[in-house]
């Protein structure tokens, strides 16, 4: 997909990083679809003895969200791996003036965006592998996809990194049962409909508070303080993630899962926003966590936010150091 045609510049986020648009192939309802690829790739010399340096990353972003985290690139590249960022189709750098921004009924059709970017990357393919091994890094909607493709493409990853992954319903199993025939319905007969507003501003107000928001000027169409508007058809999609998440799903590979160790309902604001998940319910995601696979392990981070690499300084070291540990033992020394 990524023929000679398509070029690689230089990205917003300025050196090393640089950005790849890949047309998908696919035309949307406003639109030719495209999805954008950025990467930052360390010096082959530099890292000959670095022990990631035959390790290729890929990470993909959560709802109403596009890759801007320069340290987890870092991190991953300081120890000689390749690291790629991907910004599905309506998102980001891939999202169009009249798109509806983050829309998608069907998580699968992701799979089209994900084989452009590891087309691109020189991951061959499941007849061709590549030698260099695959790690797939996901953030909440992000980790719920990739989760899911792990699932459907055994033996692709190398490991499985997800950051407070999307894999329950806020309101747990028995309200995502509730909910599912009303939103079905829906999704049948209006799926770019209306729904009523649920982001209140209160985690993009969180982030502020710690200073970790991005200043691209792009921010404000990108990352809305409030979130995307959704829709019945979207929910839908992401809700029977959950419930094939639910029944058991084996995504083949070592897995990381790391969250905060607590949560605040974002019904109004509190301080303990900005030193827990003010998204997710934890103690549900740590549940879901335990049926995607035979080898999962957990962290559990005092202090963090939802995106636990944009939390203070102390949680996020920790998540840093969480990580390093956890790939020291199943990806250096597979």
């Amino acid at each position: 997909m990524a023929g000679p045609s398509l070029a690689w510049v230089p990205d917003i986020l300025g050196k090393p990083f640089e950005q790849l648009t890949m047309p998908l192939g696919v035309q949307g309802a406003q639109g030719e679809l495209v999805a954008t690829l950025v990467r930052s790739i360390p010096n082959p010399l530099l890292t000959l003895f670095a022990p990631l340096r035959d390790v290729d990353v890929l990470y993909v972003h959560g709802w109403s969200d596009y890759f801007f985290q320069r340290e987890v690139a870092q991190f991953w590249t300081s120890r000689g791996a390749r690291f790629y960022a991907l910004d599905l189709r309506r998102y980001g750098r891939s999202l169009r003036p009249g798109m509806t921004p983050g829309y998608i009924d069907r998580l699968e059709d992701y799979d089209i965006d994900l084989a452009a970017a590891l087309d691109a990357m020189g991951q061959g393919s499941p007849q061709e592998p590549s030698v260099r091994r695959l790690v797939l890094m996901g953030h909440s909607t992000g980790g719920l996809i990739l989760t899911l493709w792990a699932s459907r493409h055994a033996g692709r990853a190398a490991a499985l990194v997800l950051n407070s992954p999307w894999l329950e319903l806020q309101l747990g199993a028995i309200g995502r049962h509730a909910l599912a025939p009303l939103v079905e319905m829906r999704a049948r007969w209006d799926p770019r409909g209306a729904q009523p507003e649920v982001d209140f501003g209160f985690y993009t107000r969180a982030q502020q508070e710690i200073g970790s928001l991005p200043d691209d000027p792009e921010r404000a169409t990108w990352r809305p303080d409030r979130g995307f508007p959704t829709a019945p058809g979207w929910l839908a999609a992401v809700m029977d993630g959950h419930r094939a998440v639910a029944a058991g799903i084996e995504v083949g590979c070592p897995a990381f899962v790391m969250l905060s160790a607590h949560s605040t309902p974002p019904l109004s604001w509190k301080d303990t926003m900005t030193t827990t998940d003010s998204v997710l319910w934890v103690d549900d995601i740590a549940r879901a966590a335990t049926r995607i696979g035979r080898n999962v392990t957990l962290a559990r981070i005092e202090g963090a936010i939802h995106d636990v690499f944009l939390s203070r300084p102390e949680p996020r070291a920790e998540a840093f150091a969480m990580l390093r540990r956890w790939s020291d033992g199943y990806i250096v020394h597979h």
